[in-house]
């Protein structure tokens, strides 16, 4: 039986291992120096080269020759997935007293520490705190967030990255080369592209298409991995934006029946998206966010295809929903206005088009009439959502509003009432009844204090509410709704 790749190559000294330069210079140097730390903690995601760097720190901390068969008594591996429990980390700590047999340092790696239980970290943490001169602990892990702080704060730690895709490309052409391999740029690039930042993952694929007398081209990769061909994944993109749907479900059906994973076709569709957007060529609207959002759920998905198609689907029927429900929109009335002031206007949040969630219908439809006088437009508001929306009703009636033209500005004494207000779905709800009222489109900006209404050149209608600034239990009963003085 041949040995697989990456374990044939698998770096033997510090300076082999590629990637990580950052970790392999500080540990050279602490070599070098003799500033040996008692603990190590190497975290990173897989495939990236924590298990082969803590073999072989282990050996250089001992100026032992390392390779990937050579065992020694005095460095002793645990994997923590198989010997979690208490007892295991009892027998290290009984024996970690013991002086080396031979080597400079007894060296402890214990693989995937996160995996021990609490029981064991406590005991492994007793060791770490008073360890013996000649006792170095090298603990390895993926998940560094499931180690305790008492563990954490007694370490060196040391962050591995995913390994780059030149990188990862470079490294495979050196290793089709020394294996004789025939296999062109792109496919090496598509190889380190799918292995995602791990080496292991990648070398792994390589050895995988080794056996392969022909040329290794991007096509065969692609139909080994299951990835979508970029025709497929182009006529996918051409009924998205068209807002074909029939051609979007036969596209969809063309890459089933080629095999390819629908986890495999939202994650290309993601990449491609997140790249358009970078380049300038998409706009990262609302609605392109909720599309990338839906397809990261294909994955978790227990009938992945049928969420791919629901996701597409829904973005393209979003172009035509929004006509159907939006009310006609009256003639708009003449707003008397006053003389324009030199004071410049205050600053206007930014305004988010957000197609969800929409107003309740009944709300808008409640109102009678197609316009109603400007001057009443407040209590109409008013009481149209404290009929269905009683919280909002509370913070809205708090607030002293400013109506121009376009714009509906809302001054808030209070911030708390200003970012409830604020948020997209509330403001959108009020502009959509208030447009309905006065029969013309109106935007909402909320703001805080009471500038931007003295600042204010255009008509303006004051609740029936007003604050009472001099009664502190007053201020309370109008953020509360109400509020009982105790004698």
């Amino acid at each position: 039986m041949g040995l697989a790749l990456y374990r044939k190559y698998r770096p033997k000294s510090l300076a082999d291992v590629v990637g990580q330069d950052h970790i392999v210079n500080a540990l050279q140097k602490a070599i070098k120096t003799d500033a040996i730390s008692h603990a190590y903690l190497l975290t990173g995601p897989r495939g990236v080269g924590k298990t082969s760097i803590a073999r072989i720190l282990a050996h250089e901390l001992n100026g032992l020759p390392y390779s990937d068969d050579a065992t020694h008594l005095d460095i002793i591996e645990i994997d923590a997935a198989s010997n979690r429990r208490i007892d295991e980390i009892r027998e290290l700590r009984d024996k970690v007293h013991i002086a080396p047999t031979s080597a400079k340092y007894k060296v402890y790696i214990i693989d995937e520490v996160h995996m021990l239980t609490r029981e064991a970290f406590n005991a492994l943490l007793k060791t770490l705190e008073e360890p013996p001169a000649h006792a170095i602990f090298i603990l390895a892990t993926t998940e560094a967030h499931k180690i305790p702080d008492t563990i954490l704060s007694r370490t060196q730690r040391y962050t591995f990255k995913p390994i780059t895709a030149n990188d990862t490309a470079k490294h495979l052409q050196s290793l089709a080369k020394l294996e004789n391999i025939n296999i062109d740029d792109a496919a090496l690039a598509l190889l380190a592209e799918h292995a995602a930042g791990s080496f292991r993952d990648s070398i792994n694929l390589l050895d995988q298409l080794a056996g392969q007398k022909e040329k290794i081209t991007a096509e065969s990769i692609q139909q080994m991995l299951g990835l979508p061909s970029l025709a497929t994944v182009n006529l996918l993109l051409s009924s998205i934006t068209s807002g074909d749907i029939v051609a979007l479900l036969g596209s969809i059906d063309t890459a089933r029946s080629e095999g390819v994973q629908a986890q495999l076709l939202a994650k290309q569709l993601i990449q491609l998206l997140r790249s358009q957007i970078i380049e300038g060529q998409l706009q990262a609207t609302q609605k392109v966010m909720l599309l990338l959002d839906n397809l990261l759920k294909v994955t978790a998905s227990a009938h992945p295809y049928a969420q791919l198609e629901l996701s597409l689907a829904r973005y393209i029927a979003k172009d035509d929903a929004p006509t159907a429900n939006r009310p006609v929109q009256a003639p708009a009335p003449k707003i008397a206005t006053v003389t324009k002031q030199e004071t410049p206007a205050p600053q206007q949040a930014p305004v988010i088009d957000i197609p969800e969630p929409k107003p309740p219908q009944q709300d808008i439809e409640s109102v009678q009439g197609d316009t109603v006088d400007p001057a009443d437009y407040w209590q109409e508001l008013l009481k149209i959502i404290k009929a269905k929306h009683n919280t909002l009703y509370s913070m809205l009636r708090m607030a002293e509003p400013v109506l121009d033209d376009t714009k509906l500005t809302l001054t808030f004494g209070f911030a708390f009432h200003q970012k409830q207000i604020a948020q997209a779905a509330n403001a959108q709800h009020i502009a959509e009844v208030v447009t309905k009222i006065i029969g013309k489109p109106i935007q909402v900006v909320c703001v805080v204090g009471e500038k931007a209404a003295k600042t204010a050149t255009h008509h303006s209608v004051q609740p029936a509410v007003k604050h009472e600034k001099s009664a502190p239990l007053s201020d309370v009963s109008n953020i509360f709704e109400g509020a009982e003085l105790l004698e």
